[in-house]
């Protein structure tokens, strides 16, 4: 082969080299192209969602998360956190859960069922011996809002205690002696007051009030430094402030918050709620096993199937399986959407319970499936 045929058959094949180099290149740079358009296109999606919400100028807002594979794609703070101090909302701060807080009371159900020292299956009178009609009513019944006692949020005298701070055990007498609804396990009716019953019995089987057990076994463990039992008095760094809107927007009404207790007296911020999810997920907390009890969909004594689990509804977007909850307490509003086929998360808080946060949570969630 002469020298210039050598030249030649080494510069095509340098070439060919150089061309695969080039068009790897070109693929993989079209490829984390086409993910930031598609991180671009849901957040203009999702910016467009929340903007029919949250329009008022001057106004309360809230704080909205989408989040995939256990991370954050999605973070924005909306609106102000102080409308008096004109402080601006921003996605660290702390809000009132309301209802979500049942996850909480859910889950410390199971752990203490892990150690032995409680069981689904127990009547409630093991632990209350005088409740009426206990030996009936079982821990399962309290966490399926299928026990059928009196929600005392909707007695007409729930305002005689509204700003008393009961014990956990005056709140129980407050509503225990009430006619029952409805025969237990007859039919699924959403219920704070099985929920509060299951906060004593969690302070009476583990020693520790109701605050203390969440904040050791929980908050602690997983590191959910900004989650707590809300309160009124004490300095929350970062607290969202909470309001109506009447006409104009209010202070929210001060109502205490041993009244909502294992049912709805958390505080938490979405970061702190992306940790929980994940923790659940990946089963810091509880076993597999029993996890798989919160997120069964059980049914009543007729055989019929009711849509929540233990501390969680379970439901669909366009077929696609949830597991839901949202919250709602004076000033405040919550939704959390989790996708578990997808593993993904989207959660929504509001500092004003004019703006509820359910729809565009779940509206969220359906962008997020479909990217």
């Amino acid at each position: 082969m002469t020298l210039k045929n050598r030249i030649k058959l080494i510069y095509v094949k340098t070439n060919n080299k150089m061309n695969r180099i080039l068009r790897l290149k070109f693929l993989i740079l079209l490829f984390f192209s086409i993910q930031v358009g598609i991180a671009q296109t849901l957040e203009i999606q999702i910016d467009s969602v929340l903007k029919t919400v949250f329009k008022e100028t001057g106004g309360p807002g809230g704080v909205f998360l989408a989040a995939k594979d256990g991370e954050p794609i999605y973070k924005k703070a909306f609106g102000l956190a102080n409308i008096e101090l004109d402080v601006k909302m921003n996605p660290e701060n702390v809000f009132q859960i309301g209802s979500m807080t049942k996850q909480f009371t859910a889950i410390a159900v199971m752990l203490l069922e892990e150690q032995g020292k409680i069981h689904v299956n127990d009547a409630i009178s093991k632990y209350i011996p005088d409740y009426p009609n206990g030996d009936q009513i079982t821990i399962h019944h309290l966490l399926t809002h299928t026990s059928g006692i009196k929600d005392f949020t909707k007695m007409e005298t729930i305002m005689s205690i509204a700003k008393k701070d009961p014990t956990p055990k005056e709140l129980v007498d407050f509503f225990k002696d009430e006619p029952v609804d409805f025969i237990p396990g007859e039919k699924f009716d959403y219920n704070n007051s099985g929920y509060v019953v299951l906060g004593y019995i969690i302070e009476l089987v583990s020693g520790k009030i109701y605050e203390d057990f969440i904040e050791k076994n929980i908050f602690e463990k997983l590191g959910m430094n900004n989650s707590r039992y809300a309160s009124d008095r004490e300095i929350i760094k970062r607290r969202a402030y909470g309001y109506h809107n009447r006409g104009d927007f209010t202070n929210k009404m001060q109502v205490s918050l041993s009244i909502p207790y294992a049912s709805g007296s958390l505080m938490s911020t979405v970061d702190d709620m992306l940790k929980w999810q994940n923790a659940i997920n990946d089963n810091v907390l509880i076993s597999e096993k029993t996890k798989e009890k919160l997120f069964t969909n059980y049914t009543l004594n007729n055989g019929e199937s009711i849509n929540y689990g233990y501390g969680w509804h379970l439901k669909d977007i366009e077929g696609v399986p949830t597991r839901e909850h949202g919250g709602s307490i004076f000033g405040f509003k919550s939704m959390g959407v989790y996708v578990p086929s997808l593993d993904i998360y989207v959660l929504g808080f509001s500092n004003c319970d004019c703006n509820s946060p359910t729809k565009v949570t779940r509206d969220i969630a359906a962008l997020t499936i479909k990217n």
